[in-house]
């Protein structure tokens, strides 16, 4: 028998992506923290647990040390949806198993890398089982897995799914795994779970293979919130569910005082959070139960910090596709959903401001809640016609006058024990050059203006983090769900935050200048970004400070400047 308390362990996250549940950077998961927790509670030293990201395994090879060394080494990862990410690259299959032949010790595999691997981390792709030359494989819930091989002495476990006194317990515990994490604790949201598994069944999903739906009580999650929050997390996203309205309920209908007691119970522990956000929402909910639904969305929208997003599941506005594939919305009912969110929490916080006496008002910003959709090809009964549905539904939206926060377009990952497991990829890459028109024709016809809608120009964004340099300007985002894109012009130094007013935007993003823009500092990039102030104005712009007031630079442009440009007076002027 191996004592817990003599135990190096090394736990290695390879990031996650699933349809209910994101981990990769700067978002954490709830693997690491758990399996952290499940460790200490096995009776394992919180300084024999060593944590690294795949990403510093790459940048930092020295770390691979801690893979060899360890007598337990511990890999989380897997992704059974696909995507493009900025903040880290999921680690790939080939990566994976040089860790069990690197690793000294024991070595256990867990996350959703338990459904299937592929050849890539894509969209139309086909998945198998696999154990990639580790050890032991947790068929259940890694945590669970991980509590149980200790107490035997490495000797092997049970698969068996944690009950909620011990998430409760393994989720606070583990807490303190986030001050190993490279962006902690300035650019790192916590992704919290609610619940697990779907009372619907899809046939392209991996959640209902988690079961019916089983709910974390309000205190287990508040509780969770107020450890994260002593070790220095201030972002916070609710998205480890399939459907936050059906949170503390039958798994189907909302339960409003549920959520009430979550959100005002998070507000109460963290009340300095800089993010509260959340991810998937399911609009057959609304449509089911309209009016406890909207009374579920307005105390959503009380409590989070605006640009939330509310990921809707239509994937598809084909009657054939949704028949064909168990998919529980139609296109009209996700019309209606959208209708609901949006009368119910596209309000933007200046409009419903208490402060009285002010001429301009605050700044504009984003909306506090609205919906996103999600589009999945590569389905059973897709066709053609299929790829003008999906269009039509987006235009519709957008021309009467509704706005979606994004517009998620993809292809469909095929999983053993899944509907689509038999069907495969191959639709996919039968519709692929269908696909990539349909797509950019999306883009440009349907996401540039409802960005402009949802983003118009002098929009702020608070505390923008600079994540790369490109093309002579600098991007960045805020922390949160799908976060906006910004680009700034100039090369401004990374890894820092700045306020940001929106000026302009592309297909998928925004470029947006510093706020508030000191007309006596600005750069010739920066003046000129504004539409109406090309290199001319510009020019003048420059040449003829300082100015005493905005007023006194005479701008006429587009738009009105005053909420977002200042002049700061000579003592600031170059």
């Amino acid at each position: 028998m191996t004592d817990p308390e003599t135990l190096s362990v090394t736990i290695v996250d390879g990031y996650v992506d699933e349809p209910a549940h994101f981990g990769v950077p700067p978002y954490i998961s709830t693997y690491p923290r758990y399996a952290a927790g499940a460790l200490i509670d096995a009776g394992v030293p919180r300084e024999q647990i060593t944590y690294h990201t795949i990403d510093r395994l790459r940048d930092e090879p020295d770390y691979w040390r801690d893979v060899d060394e360890a007598d337990l080494l511990i890999y989380l990862g897997g992704m059974t949806v696909p995507g493009k990410y900025v903040g880290g690259t999921p680690a790939e299959p080939d990566e994976v198993r040089k860790m069990a032949w690197t690793a000294g010790g024991t070595s256990l595999m867990g996350g959703p890398v338990k459904f299937g691997v592929g050849d890539e981390n894509a969209g139309a792709t086909e998945t198998e089982r696999q154990d990639l030359d580790f050890d032991f494989v947790a068929k259940g819930d890694v945590e669970a897995a991980v509590y149980d091989l200790v107490e035997s002495g490495l000797e092997g476990f049970n698969n068996r799914m944690r009950d909620v006194d011990e998430v409760s317990r393994w989720a606070q515990e583990g807490a303190f795994i986030v001050e190993q994490h490279p962006n902690h604790p300035d650019h790192l949201i916590a992704e919290l779970e609610t619940s697990r598994g779907c009372a619907y069944r899809c046939s392209f999903c991996t959640e209902p293979l988690y079961g019916n739906p089983t709910f974390r009580p309000p205190p287990s999650v508040v509780g969770e919130v107020d450890a994260l929050s002593d070790y220095g997390v201030k972002h916070f996203r609710i998205g480890r569910q399939a459907d936050i309205l059906a949170y503390g309920g039958d798994g189907e209908a909302p339960n409003p005082d549920a959520l009430r007691q979550l959100y005002s119970g998070i507000r109460e522990v963290a009340p300095d959070l800089e993010t509260l956000h959340l991810d998937n929402m399911n609009p057959i909910t609304i449509v089911e139960w309209p009016e406890a639904s909207r009374e579920g969305i307005r105390i959503i929208a009380e409590h989070n910090t605006p640009g939330d997003t509310a990921a809707f599941g239509l994937e598809s506005a084909d009657p054939i596709v949704q028949e064909e594939n168990n998919l529980n919305v139609t296109a009209e009912e996700c019309f209606q959903a959208v209708k609901i969110v949006n009368e119910e929490a596209g309000w933007r916080p200046e409009e419903r401001s208490e402060t009285e006496g002010v001429d301009n008002g605050p700044p504009t910003r984003l909306p506090k809640l609205l919906p996103g959709i999600n589009l999945l090809h590569g389905l059973k009964g897709e066709r053609e016609e299929t790829y003008e549905r999906n269009r039509e539904f987006l235009q519709r939206v957008y021309d009467e006058g509704y706005m979606l926060r994004r517009i998620n377009i993809r292809q469909v990952m095929a999983f053993d024990g899944t509907d689509m497991s038999d069907t495969g990829a191959e639709i996919a890459n039968e519709h692929k050059q269908l696909f990539k028109r349909y797509k950019t024709r999306v883009r440009e016809e349907i996401d540039q203006p409802m960005l402009e809608r949802v983003a118009p120009p002098g929009t702020v964004l608070p505390n923008v983090h600079l994540e790369y340099h490109q093309d002579g300007k600098t991007f960045g985002r805020q922390l949160g769900t799908y976060p906006l894109l910004v680009g700034i012009p100039g090369e401004r130094e990374l890894e820092r935050t700045i306020d940001v007013a929106v000026v302009d935007h592309g297909y998928r993003s925004v470029t947006g200048v510093p706020y508030p823009l000191d007309l006596n500092d600005a750069s010739m990039d920066e003046l000129t970004a504004i539409p109406g102030i090309g290199d001319r104005t510009a020019g003048d712009i420059v040449i003829n400070r300082p100015y005493e007031t905005v007023a006194d630079a005479d701008l006429e442009t587009q738009f009105d400047l005053s909420q977002f440009v200042t002049a700061r007076g000579l003592e600031h002027a170059r």
